[in-house]
């Protein structure tokens, strides 16, 4: 027999299992001889009150012992010989949409224009560095996508469209430590996700599946009103049906798609700076003590939200203990990102703010007709781009300072390795962005004491939150509105946002795939 005991507890008691467990047990009413295990099954901080406590609910083996395998894994059958299908990228949504085909006896072609994921990592130096942009192999793209080297947060509020818990199964079946199934917030951790990454790599070809890097696909073949394959730069053809996870920054597949007559529509964004903290000033504000978090409470976190003249304004990809990096995906650009080791170890809290801007907001002078919110992105970068005399030295200012629209005289210190010089960032953003960003920063400040202070830098610009654009579906078949045999997937085709939202829409997509492929009247 098994119970479930809730329990509600100081950090230093649910540090220790053995304490935790004792009070579990005298909570139960159970003699203690017939407990044979206890584990915790979820874990949550509640610092709303001045005294923090940890939420915990502990799991009581009653005359039993604890399972060998607590947690479900898949076993992925053969399909080296079985019918095909085709996935661009090697996203969160096309490396689950490619594990979710395999399940269906599918065999998924994964195609990903750019490098693996351990060889991504010297041109993403090289940004830093040499102020040398990969177009094909930078934070953005290669095997991973955008979230192979990021925060890994696995946080979604996307329930009711899938199974979180399958997905952090799978995760967690693939390397991922346990404790993303306990954790209200889990996160793996931008050190140790790479190594989850290419264990479902070694998964999909184990299988009988194919991988391709430095493949960038640059068409798609149709034959009335159906997809027959895709093209790729280097001559390349696959056939078969085609699962589209290109990620929120293939720009070049966007201008393709328009040119092929592929219905999409302007997709609201949210735009505006990285705002780092000094760690510790994050860990006392947020557990209501001047010494900070103490030894038993992980790097604090936050969340921020509210409206300014119609538009929301808000915390995005909060990283506690982590650092930010530059995210341009291509010459011209200058983007910033941010991340964090699994041990959130650093001295600096960092995350996006940003501003709501909906198609409305943006004109569209270029009559770009569905990709006017990724020119309205482009131009921004540029402009941050030209301040930083065309490097990734980016622009920064002190947040007080932004507020009353001054120029820093001087800079904090940063984590962001290729550099920042003063800046006018109140002036580099549109208007509609800066002033909506200056209210939401004095309204937190109301909300949080000590949170709108000189001591954080706003670094910027933060653009890529989302797709700039949505790849129109049937909302039955997931298969675009017009055109058979083509899904658009993921956070790329305007769809999901962030990893586990993208590995959901990845494997709602293959099911729709290979129900498409048994349909009779196909000849895939």
């Amino acid at each position: 027999m098994q119970q479930d005991i809730n329990l509600r507890v100081d950090p230093k008691t649910a540090s220790n299992l053995k304490l935790l467990s004792n009070n579990g047990i005298k909570a139960s009413g159970i003699k203690p001889e017939r407990i044979k295990a206890t584990r915790i099954i979820k874990r949550s901080i509640d610092a709303r009150q001045r005294n923090v406590m940890v939420n915990i609910t502990l799991r009581l083996y009653v005359d039993e012992t604890l399972p060998a395998n607590i947690y479900p894994s898949i076993d992925y059958a053969p399909v080296k010989s079985s019918r095909q299908a085709i996935v661009v990228g090697a996203g969160p949504a096309g490396l689950f949409a490619a594990l979710r085909l395999i399940e269906q006896g599918i065999k998924p072609i994964v195609i990903e224009r750019g490098k693996d994921v351990d060889s991504r990592r010297k041109d993403m130096a090289a940004i830093a560095r040499e102020n040398i942009v990969d177009p094909d192999s930078n934070y953005c793209f290669g095997e991973g996508g955008a979230g192979a080297y990021s925060d890994g947060k696995l946080y979604t509020r996307s329930k009711k469209r899938g199974s979180v818990e399958k997905i952090l199964s799978i995760l967690h079946q693939h390397g991922a430590d346990e404790s993303i199934m306990v954790d209200a917030h889990p996160h793996i951790g931008t050190d140790k996700l790479p190594e989850v990454i290419k264990a479902i790599r070694n998964t999909i070809i184990q299988a009988g599946g194919e991988v391709h890097f430095n493949q960038r696909v640059c068409d798609i073949t149709i034959s009335d009103d159906t997809v027959t394959g895709v093209k790729t730069a280097t001559g390349e053809e696959y056939r078969g049906p085609v699962i589209l996870a290109t990620g929120h920054s293939a720009r070049d597949v966007y201008k393709m798609l328009a040119d092929r007559g592929i219905d999409m529509e302007a997709k609201g964004l949210a735009i505006g700076v990285r705002l780092e903290h000094p760690q510790e000033l994050i860990d006392r504000i947020q557990y209501h003590s001047p010494e900070g978090r103490g030894k038993y409470l992980p790097a604090a976190e936050y969340s921020m939200l509210t409206r300014v003249d119609g538009r929301g304004v808000y915390s995005f990809c909060m990283c506690p203990g982590g650092f930010i990096i530059p995210a341009a995906s291509g010459p011209g650009q200058l983007v910033v990102n941010g991340m964090s080791p699994s041990s959130r170890g650093t001295r600096w809290a960092n995350s996006g703010m940003v501003v709501e801007i909906l198609p409305e907001d943006v004109d569209d002078k270029q009559e770009a007709g569905p990709l006017k919110m990724m020119y309205y992105q482009e131009d921004i970068e540029a402009c941050f781009y030209k301040d930083a005399d065309m490097t990734h030295n980016a622009p920064a200012q002190r947040m007080l300072d932004f507020t009353k629209g001054k120029q820093s005289s001087t800079l904090p210190p940063t984590s962001y390795a290729p550099g920042i010089h003063s800046a006018r960032i109140d002036r580099l953003l549109p208007p509609v962005i800066a002033d909506r960003l200056r209210k939401g920063f004095i309204e937190f400040g109301r909300k949080s004491h000590g949170f709108l202070t000189n001591d954080a830098v706003l670094i910027g610009c933060e653009t890529r939150t989302s797709a700039p654009v949505r790849v129109i579906r049937d909302n039955a078949t997931l298969q675009h509105i017009r055109i058979k045999g083509l899904f658009p997937c993921g956070e790329g085709a305007g769809y999901a946002g962030g990893i586990v939202s993208a590995a959901i829409d990845g494997e709602r997509c293959a099911d729709a795939l290979a129900s498409y492929m048994d349909t009779p009247h196909t000849d895939n």
